[in-house]
């Protein structure tokens, strides 16, 4: 299964996209570093030090320069603006909506292209989340993860 399969399936649970939302807003992660990560772990796909650095500094990149500032027009697009009909405001926010998916799809992609291959390797789960937390920046809290991880299986 790609990794963008894996992730529109995911998310379409809403227990894996309220956990994601809130490890995003609350913590400052990277929700499509944990779909890529669960996919990996799904798929037996091994993820080592070298690889989580990898996978890390490109979503960074992406994330600063090209997803970050999207969702942040979509936000500031949720309120009404004078002078701008809310028609055409909320015709704009969905164009950047689905810019933003793109731009995340883009990574997702692009994530997909760098992890090996499934080689039967197991990791446990709660383990690999927090390390790529710790990757990202500060660690999340364990129950955060501990509820992505049981709404994601």
């Amino acid at each position: 299964m790609t990794l963008w399969d894996y992730a529109v399936a995911a998310w379409r649970r809403p227990a894996v996209e309220v956990a994601c939302l809130n490890l995003q807003t609350a913590h400052g992660q990277c929700a499509p570093l944990f779909l890529w990560r669960l996919w990996a772990l799904a798929e037996g796909r091994p993820v080592d030090d070298a690889m989580l650095e990898i996978a890390v500094a490109a979503a960074r990149a992406w994330e600063s320069a090209v997803t970050a500032p999207l969702r942040s027009a979509r936000r500031a697009l949720k309120a009404a603006s004078p002078a701008i009909p809310d028609a055409a405001r909320m015709a704009l926010r969905e164009q950047v909506r689905a810019a933003e998916l793109a731009a995340e799809r883009v990574l997702l992609d692009a994530l997909d292209a760098l992890t090996p291959a499934p080689a039967g390797h197991q990791a446990e789960p709660l383990t690999a989340l927090t390390k790529l937390t710790a990757a990202w920046g500060a660690p999340a809290p364990a129950d955060a993860l501990q509820r992505l991880i049981a709404a994601a299986h």
